[in-house]
């Protein structure tokens, strides 16, 4: 009975979809103009939230709570609770209602970003993916099993942010001022693209990012080429010569402090096993290029990579034959958690010291609150369950992803929360999110709706004696 039960649950999740429910539904969040960057449009942030949103949370049983932003120029933030017994465990949803500039003159001539549009497999909109379509997925997936079961099996919170394109502004002040409402015992969310579209993805983490200047400030203006040149420091092949230091003519990270001093092995065996189809039209990955002895998948999920972003000397768009006085270089590391933000800097300014570039200025980048890099353990109880889950529903196993090569907000919520983060992607690689003709999949969100529904029902049904590892303690 219960395996049936389970079945006819995905069965109606799945229907929200044939029936055209699901499309109707999403249909109606698109059309909210809700850009968040720049925060011109916070009526329409604060009406999906009171609307929209929060009206169809209501209706599934959901107490709801819409609040102001620690930073009120930006965006609201959506709490959606059931609480069904203080002994369950409690799941927390996240999604994010905002979308970033729908950029409508560049949207092909018979589609409007705010409008959905059903084109044979592909559904058309701005947020059909990122993010209104996915966190659309797991709430139809909490849906199916209240209307099934008659009640969850645990306690959900669903929280909807509305600033997550602008880098969201205040979410980690409203975690600490709420975190007693927020408290869980694991964090779901669905958001990005899956590896492969033949095969599900759990995403445990993302990289953090950093930026960082090298100036090399010799002198003021420039000097005649044919008198200086050769008696004044060449700023540019000063720096040339430094960043030689940091990464490899192979492109291997020199920098003692900026390479993982230990990989847990349980992150390197599930790096390993994540299975990555190509897409058509995709750079096939540089022979050779990278740290050596580590597989393509360990460099993006297990390692850290650095790259020069921009370099400028003199004047490019015009250059006239004098020695200039000024170069800067920016360099971007991408790490993992084994790697310290706060050492990235003075590791990298011991390295020039100890190679004899002290003339070469080191300016960590501060323009925007960056997120920190974050990772849960593969082997954590809840991934363990919810994979268990997937495997089931979709009768295969799902990559396990330790750390994305992206970056974004799962530390604040482990920091704030102690919780498990986990992310299940429900989008693919060509799906135009952030760029016009955003659309999204009818066969993904067929999955995602099954994959959800499944997951969902798995979770209500622990016994109560398997409880105690799920806690969050």
């Amino acid at each position: 009975m219960v395996v049936d039960a389970r079945n006819s649950t995905i069965a109606r999740a799945k229907n929200y979809l044939a029936s055209g429910e699901f499309l109707d539904t999403l249909g109606r969040l698109v059309a909210v103009q809700t850009e968040s960057h720049p925060p011109s449009r916070k009526p329409e942030l604060e009406r999906y939230c009171h609307e929209v949103m929060g009206p169809y949370l209501k209706n599934l049983g959901f107490k709801i709570d819409i609040f102001e932003n620690p930073l009120p120029q930006h965006g609201p933030f959506l709490v959606a609770r059931r609480h069904e017994d203080t002994a369950l465990p409690t799941t927390l949803v996240y999604g994010h209602g905002d979308v970033v500039r729908a950029m409508p003159e560049r949207w092909r001539e018979d589609l409007d970003p705010w409008v959905l549009k059903v084109e044979g497999k592909r559904v058309y909109g701005r947020g059909t993916v990122d993010n209104k379509g996915q966190h659309l997925i797991a709430i139809e997936g909490l849906r199916a099993v209240i209307e099934e079961r008659g009640s969850l099996g645990f306690n959900a919170t669903v929280l909807i942010e509305m600033g997550e394109e602008a880098g969201s502004p205040g979410l980690r002040k409203f975690l600490e001022d709420k975190k007693d409402i927020l408290a869980a015992d694991v964090f779901i969310a669905l958001d990005g693209p899956r590896q492969s579209m033949e095969v599900a993805d759990i995403t445990l983490g993302t990289r953090g990012g950093l930026g960082v200047d090298l100036v090399v400030n010799l002198r003021e203006g420039s000097h005649h080429s044919g008198h200086w040149g050769g008696l004044l420091k060449d700023p540019a092949v000063v720096l040339a010569h430094a960043i030689s230091t940091i990464i490899s003519r192979d492109g291997r990270i020199l920098v003692e402090g900026w390479r993982p001093k230990k990989v847990p092995q349980s992150v390197r065996e599930a790096s390993r096993k994540v299975k990555v189809k190509d897409l058509p039209g995709a750079p096939a990955p540089d022979e050779g290029w990278g740290e050596p002895g580590v597989s393509r998948a360990e460099r993006i999920y297990a390692w850290n990579s650095a790259i020069v972003l921009s370099m400028i000397c003199g004047q490019p768009e015009n250059p006239v034959p004098a020695v200039p006085g000024y170069a800067k270089s920016r360099i971007q590391l991408r790490h993992t958690v084994d790697t310290k933000a706060d050492d990235v800097a003075p590791a990298l300014r011991k390295h020039l010291d100890e190679h004899g570039f002290s003339e070469v200025e080191v300016q960590l980048i501060t323009e925007r609150d960056m997120f920190p890099p974050s990772r849960t353990d593969p082997e954590h109880p809840w991934v363990q369950l919810v994979a268990k889950s997937m495997t089931q529903t979709m009768d295969d196993d799902p990559n396990i992803i330790p750390t994305i090569g992206a970056s974004g907000p799962s530390e604040f919520f482990k920091q704030t929360l102690g919780v498990p983060v986990m992310w299940l992607p429900q989008s693919y690689g060509g799906c135009g999110q952030h760029g016009p003709n955003e659309h999204g999949l009818i066969d993904l969100y067929d999955d995602g709706l099954a994959m959800m529904a499944g997951i969902f029902w798995d979770i209500g049904e622990v016994a109560e004696s398997e409880r105690e590892p799920l806690k969050n303690k």
